[in-house]
Order: C-alpha cells, then sequence, then structure tokens
C-alpha cells in the first residue's frame, strides 16, 4: 500500500543553471499521483524546513512552472546547513506536522548525506517517509552517476569561455591564466579542452588537482607553448595541489572552511594572481593575465546545455516514480550506453554521500598539463551545442620594403 501524503521539495548546496529542471520534474510528475495532497517546496533547503518556510506548488500554472525550469539558480533558495541528529529531530517534527510523506532533496555528495541522516533518523523514529536525493554538481563528483546534473552547462560555459579567451589571446598574445571551479576533482577545469577548434588553440596547458603541481614545471611548460607560439592560454583548477598534498589556494584563504568543512578554495582571485606574478617574474614574459571565473560558471544566463536540461528534468522524474510509484529510497543515477544513451537507476543513499570522486587517470595527459580524447569523449556530448568562432583564411601578402 502506498503512502498517502504531502511532498517536500528542496535545494541544497551551490546552484547550477539546471536545478530548477529537476524541480519542476518532481512537482509535475507528483501531480500525477492520487497519493499526493498536497506538494511543497522548502525555501533554503533544510534550514527552511525547521522554520516551516513553505512555498505551496500544488497549483502553480505549468507556464510559471515552466518559466521557472529555464532559469538558472536555486530558485527555492539553497542552504549550507548539515543536519546532525539534533536538527533532524527538528526536520522529523515539522514533517509529521505537516503530513510530510515523499521527500526530494537536490543536491552533490553533501546533501545526499543528510537525505542518508534524514532517512536513517525517519526510521529510527518509525516516521514513514521515502527519501530521494535528486542528483546536482557541476564538480561532477558524486560517486556511481555517469555524470551529474549542471555540470554540463557548467561545462559548457567554461569551454566557451576559454574559446573566447583564446581569440583575445590572439589578438593581442601573452599569457593568460583562468581559475576554474571545481574543488578537489578536475572535470570542470578540463571542459576548457572542450573549445579547441584549431591546432594552436588554448588553453594550451591545463592543471588538475589530480596531479600534483609545481611552478618551475609550470614555468618551463609557459615558457615552452610561448616560444612556440608566441602566447599561453592556460586552465587552472581552484583546487590543484603541492607536494605534500594541500590546496594551494588554501594560502591565500587563511584555511577558512565552510559549513561542511570543506577548506574555502574560492571568494578571491589571489591564486591566479600568485600565478600570473610568478610568470611574469620568473618567465619574464611582460603581458600576464590572471581571471578566476567563480560564480560566473554556476548560473550564467544564455549558456545552458539543453542535454543538461533533459536530464536534469529526468532525475527530478524519476525520483518521484522511485519514491511514490516504487515506494523506495535513494540517489537516482545515470548510466551511459553506446555513443551517448542515458539511462536512469536508483541506488542506495550511503553509496553517494559524503565520499565524492575524481578525474580517472585515463582522462589526463601523461604530462599532467593537458586532458587526453579519452575525456573529450566523454564530457562532449554533455555540453550540447557550443558556438565555434572562424579564424580568416587568406594568404599573406609578400613584403617589399620589410624582407
Amino acid at each position: 500500500m502506498k503512502l498517502t501524503g504531502k511532498v517536500l521539495v528542496a535545494q541544497g548546496g551551490g546552484p547550477t543553471a539546471v536545478i530548477n529542471q529537476s524541480v519542476v520534474g518532481v512537482v509535475l510528475e507528483a501531480r500525477k499521483y492520487p497519493e499526493v495532497t498536497r506538494i511543497y517546496g522548502a525555501r533554503h533547503g533544510v534550514n527552511g524546513i525547521i522554520n516551516e518556510n513553505f512555498l505551496d506548488l500544488t497549483d502553480v500554472p505549468t507556464a510559471n512552472l515552466e518559466a521557472f525550469a529555464a532559469s538558472p539558480s536555486s530558485g527555492l533558495y539553497s542552504t549550507r546547513d548539515k543536519p546532525d541528529a539534533a536538527y533532524c529531530k527538528k526536520i522529523f517534527e515539522i514533517c509529521k506536522a505537516h503530513d510530510i510523506r515523499y521527500f526530494f532533496y537536490c543536491g552533490g555528495n553533501d546533501s545526499a548525506d543528510s537525505c542518508n541522516t534524514v532517512s536513517k533518523e525517519a526510521s529510527n523514529a518509525g516516521y514513514e517517509m521515502h527519501v530521494i536525493h535528486v542528483p546536482k554538481t557541476i564538480d561532477n563528483d558524486l560517486k556511481v552517476t555517469d555524470h551529474c546534473p549542471g555540470y554540463g552547462s557548467a561545462a559548457k560555459f567554461v569551454a566557451q569561455a576559454f574559446a573566447g579567451a583564446d581569440l583575445d589571446n590572439r589578438a593581442l598574445p601573452g599569457v593568460y591564466i583562468g581559475v576554474v571551479m571545481g574543488r578537489h576533482a578536475g572535470f570542470l577545469t578540463a571542459a576548457a579542452a572542450l573549445g579547441r577548434k584549431y591546432e594552436d588553440d588554448g588553453p594550451h596547458l591545463i592543471y588538475l588537482p589530480e596531479r600534483t603541481f609545481n611552478l618551475e614545471r609550470f614555468k618551463n611548460d609557459v615558457e615552452n607553448v610561448y616560444a612556440k607560439y608566441g602566447r599561453c592560454v592556460i586552465a587552472v583548477s581552484e583546487g590543484i595541489v603541492d607536494e605534500t598534498g594541500k590546496p594551494i589556494a588554501a594560502k591565500f584563504t587563511g584555511g577558512e572552511k565552510d559549513a561542511h568543512g570543506n577548506v574555502q578554495l574560492s571568494g578571491s582571485g589571489a591564486l591566479g594572481d600568485h600565478l600570473a606574478k610568478y610568470i611574469k617574474d620568473e618567465a619574464k614574459i611582460s603581458r600576464v593575465r590572471a581571471d578566476t571565473l567563480g560564480y560566473l560558471q554556476r548560473s550564467f544566463l544564455g549558456c545552458v546545455s539543453e542535454v543538461d536540461q533533459v536530464e536534469a528534468r529526468t532525475v527530478g522524474e524519476m525520483g518521484v516514480r522511485y519514491a511514490i510509484g516504487q515506494q523506495k529510497s535513494g540517489s537516482v543515477a545515470m548510466k551511459r550506453a553506446g555513443n551517448y544513451s542515458i539511462s536512469y537507476f536508483l541506488t542506495a543513499l550511503d553509496t553517494v554521500a559524503r565520499d565524492s570522486i575524481e578525474m580517472p587517470d585515463e582522462y589526463i595527459n601523461a604530462a599532467g598539463n593537458d586532458v587526453t580524447e579519452a575525456f573529450i569523449k566523454y564530457a562532449r556530448p554533455l555540453v550540447g551545442t557550443l558556438t565555434e568562432a572562424t579564424l580568416i583564411d587568406a594568404p599573406a601578402v609578400q613584403k617589399i620594403l620589410k624582407k
């Protein structure tokens, strides 16, 4: 017998360009089930639950939902709260008072950990409630699933941002360094390679947190590329580590940690500035510039992968089918087949909670300063359509006075 009661959907962690698609997937699919009495959305994730900060989404017009789905960022607002046992007890009190029986939480591995905790506490308290983790993260570092909704759109932004930076660098040659999000996984930084079209296109160098970063090797790499092309475009992950395994960016953030105990790696342009100064001083190259892409990668209007949109919607829909249709709890995951086809399945919450993955070795070149064709094959389908630039194709005129 299926549980009858309310549905609650919420968003946690960093926003993405498609996380609202998942919310709408949950809402529209939940409307099909007679067991659902109302559909609520919690504002600011689990923090909204304990504060009873709910929106009633039951009768929101479909046209509004679809427009909301196409809008980036976390439209229900997010939180970095990490529920402990006491926090979960508050969640249960609120859920019981509102007769919430199905909880869908859109987020990354920390949000999956919260789902796991909530599910266990519900079971211990004897409160019947099915909990579904709906995956999202631009870092693409969740276990089990082939990839994560949110990554494709962020990867598309990174690919096109570096393609544009490369065009700028061609026009006014020098060294350009772009620092990309991703924490301890290099997937997002690696996506900078997806915008390359011509043989000499940048980024010419890509540095990922899966490989030790050495300043002397970095300088040598830059000098070699600069000698070959007269310019150099570089993609650097915010999570690059030194020989001791410590994030280099942490030296500039004072070891500050977020609510989940993660060392803060972003929040300033210090890492890029440090690397730019080093190249200026040690490689004696005068024109060196650095940018930190920052939050632009997460919710940039007008740069969304159509593939990512569909998959983000589908994981929300599938979550409802598993929770209400099959009366199960777990995390929705994706499996790839063939050239590019995706199927969906449910995995246990504790297989996704807390821990994360890194880029596989096969995606990183032997020198540790670029990606391989295997990565391109993996990531290219996820970003959808990319805008390409074309260089002028004209012969040079023979010089007369400047021979």
